[in-house]
């Protein structure tokens, strides 16, 4: 089956792919369009097999709330460039992945991929984003939630970093335009302060037996030079106010509140939950920021001409 110039061009349209490699699928499928679409996605996982081992550590985090039913999505996924990460393209492909985390519930990211988005599975829509974009791409996490009353997203500086809220609140309150300023100032409150814990209580005993060491080690060797040294309670007294320390400092919770840090993210609110005449609980929150803890490449323009020259 002969092709045209049009065919080619239209090839191209349907799948963003170069021309010549639109010719090629064409020419290998003698003209036949599904054929030849079929051969593009499956080059594409043979591209993004050979990508798979590069650094992604771009990437855009979309935390969103459907409008409808209320459950909220938050996802990270991550590209090898920041340019990529700001494509419009990418973007709504990954406020799409988040539409199908909120309609679906997938148990993990395998999960996810074996989910239908349109025609395809999230898997080949993945794969189809690879051969178009020409970088790789991984969906790296996920979190849902459907079981709190409020839930509410809030996106920092373009997708740099996402958090996901959920207040469970009283029959009176649901709805409550207060409420949902609150839970966004609690979104803002996690961006800017990276609690490790949502509360005190969350912080497991492992974690708090080593920080008490860490302190304890401080303040003894702090009291090895002071003027006059302090009795070993005293010591140990210390140690319990510097752990208090690292509650506020590390427990969402138990953070002084940064629109007014005279009181904590707990007191304020059950300040506002006092004013409107109900119960409002932070129930859950999750921070994520885009590719943190990913070791980035860094490149050694020098080494790389040194090589290219030998």
């Amino acid at each position: 089956m002969a092709f045209t110039a049009a065919d080619v061009k239209k090839l191209r349209e349907i799948t963003n792919v170069g021309m010549m490699d639109c010719k090629k699928a064409l020419t290998e499928s003698d003209g036949d369009f599904d054929k030849a679409i079929e051969l593009l996605r499956e080059k594409g996982l043979a591209k993004a097999a050979k990508k798979a081992d590069r650094i992604a550590a771009e990437g855009v985090v979309c935390a969103k709330v459907c409008a409808d039913c209320g459950v909220g999505a938050i996802i990270e996924v991550n590209s090898e460039t920041d340019f990529v990460a700001k494509n419009a393209d990418f973007q709504q492909f990954v406020s799409d992945l988040a539409d199908v985390v909120m309609k679906e519930a997938p148990a993990d990211v395998d999960g996810l991929k074996d989910c239908k988005m349109g025609e395809l599975t999230v898997q080949q829509a993945l794969q189809e984003k690879v051969l178009t974009i020409g970088e790789n791409i991984q969906i790296r996490r996920f979190e849902r939630f459907d079981d709190s009353t409020i839930n509410v997203a809030y996106n920092h500086m373009g997708g740099v970093i996402g958090v996901l809220v959920g207040l469970t609140v009283s029959d009176n309150l649901k709805g409550n335009d207060t409420v949902r300023e609150l839970a966004k100032d609690i979104g803002m409150q996690a961006a800017a302060m990276n609690p490790s814990f949502l509360d005190k209580s969350d912080v497991d005993e492992a974690t708090l037996a080593k920080e008490r060491e860490i302190l304890l080690a401080q303040a003894l060797e702090e009291n090895k030079t002071a003027a006059k040294p302090k009795p070993e309670q005293i010591i140990h007294k210390m140690v319990d106010g510097r752990v208090g320390k690292y509650y506020e400092e590390n427990c969402l919770l138990q953070q002084a509140f940064v629109k007014e840090n005279k009181v904590s993210v707990e007191q304020h609110i059950a300040a506002v939950a006092k004013e409107l005449g109900g119960e409002i609980k932070l129930t859950r929150c999750v921070r994520f920021e885009k590719g943190e803890g990913i070791e980035k490449k860094v490149d050694d323009f020098a080494a790389e001409v040194a090589s290219m020259a030998k």
